[in-house]
């Protein structure tokens, strides 16, 4: 992928539906379902039924922070003040919520942007390391301009104050966590990054095609809702990837859980910042890789 992509090209290729007009922007839902109904035809052993299925939405989402573009994301269209934040905040475009002046979503039938007004030391910075790139639901380090850009020597996060008992705490959020996701049951395809505390009650939870873009919506309503971090950890159905344990660092958070596996660098980084990461967490059982 060539790096230093124009945001504007970008989202303009992405969607490849004419520049929307006001009528649209007036038209357009302040926030949309996040599924769409679809024709399809249905096979089931020898018989065959045609009907419809609910898909999940793949949307476009140009974050700008104050009014220069800085991405474009594949997300889920719903919860995009929260992502806007989160995105700021798990990858380093601000230290905390005060930096964060103002959000706006800006909705149409065809994309969004998330309109982000930052302090001007956290401009000045961003515009300094700026990268443009276009997001896919399975990011990473997509639009990378160099291998020097890599940020793998994450903040040291705080151990929890109190000793938690992972089988049972995992196993619990494992049990809990289909109840919130609603999308996931409509669709079959969405991530879901939960809130839980250490007991292991989910508290809250979002969805989103992207696994990186569930965890920013969830930072971003913790954030706002000034909920202290360490209080609690993140349960993700997803694999843990670099990217998901660096976010998690950047912001404070002790405990990164998954459903699926992690990666190696995955592992190392979560090791370097003192996380404690753990994954194939089901109700009976789970694989501790750093502590």
């Amino acid at each position: 992928m060539k790096a230093g992509i124009d945001v504007t090209t970008a989202l303009d290729s992405i969607t490849a539906q004419p520049t929307p007009t006001l009528a649209d922007t007036l038209d357009a839902p302040a926030e949309r379902a996040g599924y769409e109904c679809r024709a399809v035809t249905r096979y089931r052993r020898d018989a065959r039924t045609d009907g419809t299925d609910a898909v999940c939405e793949e949307f476009p989402v140009a974050l700008v922070f104050n009014g220069l573009s800085h991405a474009v994301m594949m997300t889920t269209p719903r919860d995009l003040e929260s992502f806007g934040v989160g995105f700021a905040l798990t990858e380093g475009i601000v230290r905390d919520l005060r930096d964060v002046l103002d959000c706006e979503v800006r909705m149409t039938s065809h994309a969004a942007e998330v309109h982000l007004t930052i302090g001007q030391g956290a401009f000045f910075a961003l515009k300094a390391r700026r990268r443009s790139l276009a997001g896919r639901s399975g990011c990473g380090l997509c639009g990378m301009e160099s291998l020097a850009m890599l940020d793998l020597a994450p903040e040291r996060v705080p151990r929890p104050r109190q000793a938690v008992d992972l089988p049972r705490v995992v196993a619990r959020a494992a049990r809990e966590l289909p109840s919130h996701q609603w999308l996931m049951t409509r669709t079959g395809g969405l991530h879901a990054a939960a809130w839980c505390d250490w007991d292991g009650a989910v508290r809250q939870a979002f969805e989103d095609v992207g696994r990186h873009n569930a965890l920013d919506k969830l930072v971003g309503a913790l954030a706002s809702a000034r909920t202290a971090f360490g209080e609690g950890f993140i349960f993700l159905s997803s694999r843990a990837s670099y990217e998901l344990v660096r976010k998690a660092a950047r912001v404070g958070i002790p405990m990164l859980a998954t459903i699926s596996a992690p990666s190696s660098l995955a592992v190392d980084m979560a090791g370097q910042a003192g996380m404690t990461l753990v994954s194939f967490c089901r109700e009976d059982g789970c694989v501790v890789y750093a502590a």
